[in-house]
């Protein structure tokens, strides 16, 4: 069968494409070939939107975030070296991306922070009847690094190991961190409480 009607007929296309590994349509891709890059998106579409819905908690925002994630990799595909597999570094650009919008949203004030794990109960003060409103406020007051990684892994749910990758540091770095955003929130609350104890 000719090259040309592999190309005009898109499941013999998908078919051609589909015996490639992800390494290989990544460098088909760089080389200036589209559809490598449609393959590469509708081999990795799905696990992509689900790690933006574990960021953004809202299924149409986990489609726009997955997208947006798909179009930045486009346009930072050149620099993909592959060092790590191509999952883990869209992984990584999805982050990234959800991080992005998360930041700007609560910047205009749009991120609801609900607590949604109950290691938080060791920084909440049991009778407080407000409580988002008031993590929320208390998450304000860290320092951004401590605020990122208490409400990634508390708030949304994400593990340690995901965490580390996201930020970009070793694991004993993010426990330290941990550790210091834990004893930094609890000072915090508790200096927010001061005021209304009786």
């Amino acid at each position: 069968m000719s090259t040309k009607a592999v190309a005009t007929h898109p499941d013999l296309l998908q078919d051609s494409y589909g015996v490639l590994d992800d390494l290989e349509l990544v460098n088909q891709s760089q080389s200036g070939d589209p559809e490598a890059f449609s393959e590469l998106v509708r081999r990795h579409q799905h696990v992509i939107y689900n790690v933006a819905y574990r960021f953004m908690r809202d299924g149409n925002l986990a489609e726009d975030m997955a997208q947006e994630a798909f179009l930045k990799a486009y346009r930072l595909l050149k620099g993909f070296r592959g060092d790590c597999s191509f999952s883990t570094w869209m992984y990584r650009v999805t982050c990234s991306v959800c991080l992005t919008e998360l930041n700007r949203r609560k910047r205009r004030g749009e991120v609801e922070l609900q607590p949604s794990h109950d290691a938080l109960q060791a920084v909440e003060p049991p009778q407080n009847v407000d409580m988002p409103e008031r993590i929320r406020r208390c998450v304000g007051k860290l320092p951004d690094r401590y605020a990122q990684v208490i409400t990634l892994y508390y708030l949304k749910g994400i593990s340690y190991e995901e965490i580390a990758q996201v930020m970009e540091v070793p694991m004993g770095t993010l426990k330290t961190w941990m550790f210091r955003a834990r004893k930094q929130l609890r000072r915090v609350v508790e200096e927010e409480l001061q005021p209304h104890a009786e």
